[in-house]
């Protein structure tokens, strides 16, 4: 079947005038299966996309912001959720069974849990009933259960790098699954739209800054879908976008080498498209607007550590590549359909 005969689905996007929500806007213009029939942006409502995004003029010239309202779902087979964490538990007890899929981009549905919420966010979920309706949006890991999925909750982007990088090493017994410690540095993007004092150019050109020490949200995303104990620092680097993570981890046997440690990566990943594994060091630049990971590991016999990097694109295949990926699945589509495997360079 050649992607003529596929159905077009028809997607609105809720919260679209962040940089998530923006970045599924600019993947959705080259995607022959999904058209974009409205995108909501309650703060912005009646403004021209392109105006608050010139980049995005050629596709959405004639199209604003709308302010959302329920009558919307009517209009659409699939809602993107690209809103602050919190405020999508407030949409999804509605947006079930009146749209045929959800994928939700924040963290409100990503584990299963309901009591960390309280641990690690601070306020109790509102809809602890549906945290098992949704699939976690990995596809890497979990394909065959988003392919059946109604409802995914996508990755947060700092889970997507470390996960990637750790899990096969875990589930194949070469590292310990307690212990492992997870240094990631993210662009600016990560951080949002809305202006903060932490994310102003003058603050953070020329700067390199570790935050959220010991309690980062994004923590018990990693222990759960890597199956260990996990040592997360985050930091804030001076670039757009971007994450590359470093992540350590005790070898769980004897004989091991880097290249022994590389195989299993490729074994991992050998059938997937957006996974790339090689002896190379990963950078963020050679990811840039694909939504591809790359990998690499060493093996240090002098202090016995295992070391795994892993470089993303924060706002591709860390959110809103991620969620069109899965998005492919849920709707039958091809998976790499519409999305890029290749950075920009330079």
């Amino acid at each position: 079947m050649t992607m003529q005969d596929h159905q077009t689905y028809r997607i609105g996007i809720i919260g679209a005038s962040g940089f998530a929500g923006s970045e599924v806007l600019r993947l959705a213009t080259v995607h022959p299966g999904f058209d974009v029939v409205w995108a909501t942006g309650d703060s912005q409502a009646g403004t021209p996309i392109a105006d608050l995004y010139p980049a995005l003029a050629s596709a959405y010239g004639g199209q604003r912001f709308v302010e959302y309202d329920e009558v919307l779902l009517e209009q659409v087979d699939a809602v993107v959720l690209a809103l602050p964490h919190g405020a999508s538990q407030a949409l999804v007890p509605d947006l079930v069974g009146t749209v045929r899929w959800i994928v939700d981009l924040a963290a409100d549905f990503r584990l299963q849990d309901a009591s960390l919420y309280d641990t690690w966010y601070g306020a109790p979920h509102t809809a602890p009933e549906l945290l098992a309706d949704f699939a976690y949006g990995l596809p890497e890991l979990y394909r065959d259960r988003i392919i059946d999925a109604r409802c995914v909750a996508a990755p947060g982007c700092y889970p997507t790098a470390a996960v990637l990088g750790l899990a096969p090493l875990v589930t194949a017994g070469v590292i310990e699954p307690a212990g492992i410690i997870v240094d990631a540095a993210s662009g600016v993007s990560g951080a949002g739209r809305p202006p903060k004092p932490n994310t102003t150019f003058c603050t953070v050109d020329e700067d390199f800054t570790a935050y959220g020490l010991l309690d980062h949200r994004h923590t018990p995303e990693m222990e759960a879908h890597t199956g260990g104990t996990v040592l997360f620092t985050p930091h804030l680097a001076p670039m757009s976008r971007g994450i590359l993570a470093t992540c350590y981890g005790r070898p769980a046997r004897s004989g091991l080498s880097t290249a022994s440690v590389l195989d299993t990566l490729h074994d991992a990943y050998a059938s997937e498209p957006f996974v790339v594994v090689s002896d190379r060091v990963p950078s963020t630049k050679a990811t840039q607007g694909s939504n591809c990971a790359h990998l690499s590991a060493r093996y240090d016999e002098r202090t016995g550590t295992v070391i795994v990097l892993s470089a993303i694109d924060n706002l591709v295949k860390g959110t809103a590549g991620q969620a069109i990926q899965c998005l492919n699945l849920m709707t039958g589509l091809p998976e790499t359909t519409g999305l890029p495997l290749v950075g920009l360079t330079p």
